[in-house]
């Protein structure tokens, strides 16, 4: 290279995580096992596409900030000016395109998974990333969704995340009727009006209530109105009493049934799995009734919610015209995994994947070497093979190195035995690739 060439220094770029090979191994382990949780309900797995018309993604509404628009560096003559292509922001209007455009070939209820990374131009912090996986799974019907899979979202995530060993995690449910028909039976009734007491309720948490009641106030709410609906979010347990809720209309009271039967189904978690939490509201107007959100209870200082979602009345409206209703929750991995390595809640795992590190003897013994590690991996290990005939000390410091549990030894000379080590107990013995196994 000539000594006037500049070198790129390479730098992170924000809001963009990539992990070392010891926690890429953690998160592929964790992607493994969300995946066989929802397969286990029978769920089933789709992709889509990571960009979507621009159009599609704008069918939402009031997500144009957060929207990646793709174009190409140069652009012919002939090219639209206006882009057309944009990288999707979630996977819910992915999942609504897709359903409106499948509807035929699918069968509903529709209840499917999706893992896939999503972009949103947002401004990066402790688990807030411009790029991101989300594990989301959704269940859709026509016209009627039943309210038993209500609960049955909530107890496969919580089952979900349970196994991933990352301590308590807490899904509060909620019904957003409850609040709507209390607002309704307090003379307000106007969308707009819904929408705004809603967005600022759901800031309950972040800046508390006094908080919340002067927001509220200042959007021209009765202070009655104001202290009625801060006490009605103060019901919040495991075994919450309902019959102390006084139901003030007919959608008030289907609220709080829904609400009441998604709790009794969910009874057989630990007390601490899931609690009945009337000030989760969510600020996405298009929930129309169950409302999840989650927290880590052992790393009290992070109070976001790293799972959440709820059920929706008609989603794919814009795109076909069908009513078809649905309930999901999508858990944000990247998050999650973010703040937990950060407050060191994520032991690092191996190095390598391997099982087994195959020595190289000699050059002459190459073949030797690689006919035993395709014999052991035929036999489902998973075998790396040491690059270059250098001293055995060498070769055993890099597994050592990489975590490989086992060092395999062909044979050094004509004659000789297979030998295999194990690393962690420092026990060496012969052994035959033919019929080997671990210990």
């Amino acid at each position: 290279m000539s000594n006037s060439q500049k070198t790129y220094k390479p730098k992170p770029i924000s809001g963009f995580p990539e992990w070392l090979p010891e926690y890429r191994a953690v998160e592929l382990k964790w992607l493994d096992h969300i995946r066989k949780t929802f397969e286990s309900y029978g769920f089933c797995s789709i992709e889509t596409p990571a960009v979507e018309e621009l159009d599609v993604l704008r069918a939402k509404g009031e997500v144009d900030k957060e929207i990646y628009v793709l174009e190409r560096l140069h652009k012919d003559e002939d090219d639209d000016s206006e882009a057309r292509l944009a990288l999707h922001f979630d996977q819910t209007v992915p999942l609504a395109r897709y359903v409106a455009q499948h509807f035929n070939d699918l069968v509903f209820p529709f209840k499917r998974y999706q893992i896939q990374k999503v972009w949103r131009g947002e401004r990066p912090q402790l688990g807030r990333m411009r790029e991101f996986y989300q594990c989301d799974i959704d269940v859709l019907h026509v016209d009627n969704l039943p309210i038993s899979f209500d609960a049955e979202i909530p107890a496969m995530i919580y089952e979900a995340l349970d196994g991933l060993d990352i301590g308590r995690v807490q899904l509060r449910i909620n019904n957003r009727k409850i609040l709507i028909g209390f607002l309704n039976a307090c003379g307000i009734e106007a969308q707009d009006e819904i929408t705004e007491i809603t967005r600022i309720v759901d800031k309950l948490e972040k800046i508390g209530e006094d908080e919340v009641a002067a927001e509220l106030k200042k959007a021209g709410i009765l202070p009655e109105i104001i202290e009625k609906l801060l006490t009605l979010a103060r019901n919040k347990g495991h075994n919450l009493d309902f019959t102390k809720i006084q139901s003030l209309n007919d959608m008030m009271k289907e609220g709080l049934d829904e609400l009441k039967f998604v709790m009794d189904t969910l009874a057989h978690l630990p007390d601490h799995a899931a609690i009945a939490d009337l000030s989760i509201v969510r600020g996405l107007d298009y929930y129309t009734g169950t409302v999840y959100e989650t927290q880590l209870l052992d790393i009290p200082e992070f109070s976001g919610s790293v799972c959440s979602g709820g059920r929706y009345d008609d989603l794919a409206s814009s795109y076909i015209n069908k009513k078809l209703p649905g309930v999901g929750i999508s858990i944000g991995l990247s998050r999650l995994f973010d703040v937990l390595k950060q407050n060191g809640k994520i032991e690092p795992g191996p190095k390598s994947p391997a099982d087994i590190l195959m020595v190289l003897p000699s050059e002459e013994r190459r073949q030797e070497a690689m006919e035993t590690a395709r014999t052991l991996r035929a036999r489902g290990y998973k075998v790396e093979m040491y690059h270059a005939p250098q001293k055995v000390k060498k070769q055993l410091s890099y597994a050592e190195k990489k975590s490989i549990p086992y060092v395999w030894f062909p044979p050094f000379e004509d004659g000789s035995d297979h030998e295999v080590k194990d690393m962690g107990k420092g026990e060496q013995s012969p052994a035959d690739p033919d019929n080997w196994e671990k210990s």
